[in-house]
This record gives structure tokens, sequence and C-alpha cells, in this order.
């Protein structure tokens, strides 16, 4: 009942004029910034945290986290509509957006995926609400050993996306893990594969590399095919924007597993959105009952993580508020507005700042609501961005993924990293080999790596450290049942056909 009390409390701090509006802009520029290549939301947290500057705090950090949210579902436009994820969260919408919108399907898919974001922040509003406390106790157990758990169920994701030729999709998950070793040995402190370079001390960042992947590739791959979308004025009328019946009874179930896989990720620092959303799309695709039809346009392969992403936003303000330990790099960035603000996240905080704390949550509902009104009415604007000619489309997409590229450290070593992606990926479609398993071994290969290492020094060298742990022994069994899964599928059928013949 306090708690009811303490929402209802919340959104009269919420329903204050100011607050509407700052809560109105955030989602706006959100939904912008994540909709252009190569920013995200701790770039546009950021680069509009000035606007803050002489706010009252509650108000300014309401459109902080209007910004985060609203950047995870813009970076769903651009991902579905020209196959260039927005950031790096965005960037399985692209496996089976991108294809709905060659099928017609364009406003379908970003109808969904406005309704898997909002329901899956939505469900996580009030899971913070109610668990924030007990599962930040929870997260904060998670040791070197439960992370490299973590890294490897991810991994197992990959045999969803090796498309028709598995071996060209585990090649290219090797190149990806190969990818994550560049750099400095976070361990050692010792440069490897760095050749003398400091641009590549730091690694390979993962949004020129997806960017290049994914966009230039494709912009590429369409101008050699002469591939163009073109999308019919009865599509964009207002009733097929909207998903059809059929739509949800496949993507519902697949949306309320997202949610809540996506919080509790969101909760884990370093994890993040982009890790919750690649974790769900193989998840979906293992739980589908089409699995086989993932990477063709299927709407549960947009819905899941775009559920995932936005929960898992959510999920990361957990740790800041409860603990002070940020998520990811928004909630970094956040957390150091909340020290410009005077305010010290912590437990005290819910006791000593109520009106702040329930006034961001109450915000978030609201928010959501903006977000949902938003999208359904841009919706038909979004779409008609494929009726623009291609070679306009083209030069204005490749545009945004240099400028993206160099924002992101100012530096044109990323603009030429970008663009060599670029070719490759390039050369990768043309091929069959598809960049998902890559992406996904980079993203992840990095933690893997440092956690096992980690693991290894605290253990004294002995791998069942593993297993001995009950979280991350619990994760690596559900891993491997994971990867056995198929084959005692394939047996158990082989049994019963034999058994019938």
């Amino acid at each position: 009942m306090e708690t009811i009390q303490n929402l209802l409390f919340g959104l009269s701090v919420a329903n204050d004029p100011i607050n509407l509006v700052y809560c109105l802009v955030g989602v706006i520029f959100g939904t912008l910034v994540g909709a252009l290549p190569g920013l995200g939301p701790s770039a546009g947290i950021a680069v509009l945290l000035p606007l803050t500057f002489g706010a009252n705090p509650i108000s300014g950090i309401i459109m902080l986290a209007g910004i985060y949210y609203g950047a995870m579902y813009g970076g769903s436009i651009t991902s579905i509509l020209i196959n260039t994820p927005g950031d790096s969260a965005a960037v399985m919408t692209t496996l089976d957006g991108y294809p709905m919108a060659k099928k017609g399907r364009a406003g379908q898919a970003l109808g969904m995926a406005a309704f898997a974001s909002i329901i899956g922040g939505t469900i996580s509003v009030i899971a913070f609400m109610f668990l924030a406390p007990a599962l930040a106790e929870f997260a904060i157990r998670f040791g070197p050993p439960e992370y490299f758990a973590l890294m490897i169920l991810g991994l197992t994701t990959i045999a969803g996306m090796t498309g028709k030729y598995p071996s060209k999709g585990f090649l290219s998950a090797l190149l990806g893990l190969f990818f994550a070793t560049i750099g400095l040995d976070l361990v050692q402190g010792i440069p490897r594969f760095a050749f003398g370079t400091y641009h590549l001390y730091e690694g390979l960042d993962f949004i020129p590399v997806a960017m290049g992947l994914f966009g230039i590739a494709e912009i590429l791959t369409a101008r050699s095919d002469g591939n163009v979308i073109k999308i019919d004025k009865k599509d964009v009328a207002w009733r097929k924007l909207l998903p059809s019946k059929e739509d949800w009874k496949n993507a519902w179930a697949h949306i309320l597993r997202s949610t809540g896989i996506g919080f509790f990720i969101g909760m884990l620092p370093g994890a993040g959105a982009t890790i919750a959303s690649f974790i769900t799309y193989g998840v979906a695709k293992k739980t589908s009952k089409r699995s086989e039809e993932f990477g063709t346009g299927v709407i549960e392969g947009v819905a899941a993580p775009e559920a995932a992403n936005n929960s898992a936003s959510i999920g990361a303000m957990v740790p800041l508020l409860t603990l002070g330990v940020p998520g990811s790099g928004s909630t970094a960035i956040m957390l150091g507005a909340l020290m410009m603000f005077g305010l010290r996240p912590g437990p005290l905080l819910f006791d000593r700042n109520p009106d702040f704390v329930w006034g961001l949550i109450g915000s978030m509902y609201i928010g959501n609501v903006f977000l949902l009104l938003l999208a359904i009415l841009a919706v038909p604007l979004f779409v008609k961005v494929l009726n623009v000619s291609r070679p306009v489309l083209s030069a204005t997409v490749m545009s945004f993924i240099l400028i993206g590229s160099y924002s992101l450290n100012n530096s044109m070593f990323d603009v030429g990293l970008t663009i060599g992606f670029g070719v490759f990926g390039f050369f990768m479609k043309k091929l069959e080999y598809p960049a998902a398993p890559m992406v996904l071994a980079l993203v992840l290969g990095n933690i893997l790596e440092t956690s096992l290492r980690q693991s290894i020094i605290i253990s004294g060298g002995n791998p069942a450290i593993f297993f001995t742990r009950p979280i991350s022994g619990t994760i690596m069994v559900i891993a491997i049942l994971a990867v056995l899964y198929p084959l005692v599928k394939k047996g158990i059928q082989y049994f019963l056909k034999s058994k019938t013949a």
C-alpha cells in the first residue's frame, strides 16, 4: 500500500507542467538521437546535458531519463528502414526489421517496435518500483565467474544467426572474437595486435564496426544489386500501421520474456541493453514455433530485442539509484549529473529525497505514454523515408554514418575504420557470411576473456569455480542445455519416426 501511495505522490510531482515539458523534450530528443547512426543514448545525454543547467534536479534527471529510453526506441527506426542500427542495442532489430520493410511491412515493424518498447519499459518501471532494493542486492553478487557464465550463455545464441551455412556463421563469430582481442590486455596492460598504432590501444569500438558491417555494406550491396525498397500508399494507411492480431499472437510471449531478461541484464554493471538484445533474440529464436524463419522478417525478431533494450534501460537505473553504481555508459553520465545537482545516489536517496526518486519513477510512466504517441504519429513520416530516391537516401545515410563515427572520438581513424568494415561487410554479404555472429562475438569477447582470466586468478587456476558458485553454475548449466537442446530434439524426433516406421 505504501508503494502505491509513493507512486501517486511521484505522479503528482511528474505532472508539474515544467516536469512534463522536460519529459516530452527528453523523449523527442532521445528518439532523434537514437535514430541518428553512431550517436546513441550515451552521446545524446552527454551532448544535451547542458540543457539541464539551471533546472531543478527533478526536471533535469527526468529529461535525461527520457533521452535514455527514447533513444532505445529511436535506434529501431533506421534499423528497420535502411538496415543501419542507430545504436548498438538496435543491431538485432535489423535482422528481421529490415526484411519486413522489404516485404512492405515497414509500418507494422515500426509499430511493433514501439509497442514492444513501451510494454517492456512500463513493466520494468513496475518491477523497479516494487523490487529495486532486493534486486540491487542480488545484482552486486555478480563477480567474474558469473559474468563469464553470462557471456557463454550469450554466445550460445550464435547458432541461431548462422543462416543457411552454419560453418560460415561460426567462422564469422571466430573473427569477431579475434577482433575483440585487439587493444590493451586489461589484465596485464600489454598491447595486442595494435601494430604500434595508439588508436587501437582501446580496441575496436563497436559502433564503427556495426555501422560499417550493416549500414555501409547495405548501401554498397543495394547499389550493386539495384535493390530498392518502395512503399505503396496503401501500406502507410493508419489501419496497416498497427500490428495485426496474428502479429500480437506471435509476439506477446516473447515481449514478456524479453522484458524480464532485459530488466535483469540491465542491472548488471557493464552488460547493458546491447547484450540484453543479443541474448533475448537468441532466446526468442530457440523458443519460437517458427524459429527457422528468423532472419527473413518475422515480427518476433523485432519485438524481442526492442522489449529487451527498453527494459534494460530501466533496469540500469536500479543500481544507479539504490547503490550509486552505474550499469551502463549512459547511467554513468547520469551519475555525474546527479553529483552535479548535489544528490548522492545510494540506499538513503529514497529516504532523503523521495520527491526526486518517486518523481522520476512517475515520469517514466508518463514518458512511455509520450513515446507511444510520438511513435504512432510519426510512423507515416518514418515510412516515407523509403520513398526518397535511392541516390539521395544513400548519400544522406552515408553522411550520417560518417559524421556519427567521427563524433565518437573526434577521430578520422574511426571514420576510416567504419569505411573499412563497410567494404569488408560488402564482401561478406556477397559471399553469404552473416555479420550478426561477428558483431555478437565482438561485443561479448572482451568481457568474456577478462572475466575468464580474473576467475582463473581468483580460483588459483581451478576451472571448477564456474560450477561451484550457485549463480554461475546455474547459468552454465542453462548454457549447456541450450547447446544440447537441438541435438536432443533431433534424437527424439528420429526415435519417434523409427518407432512408427
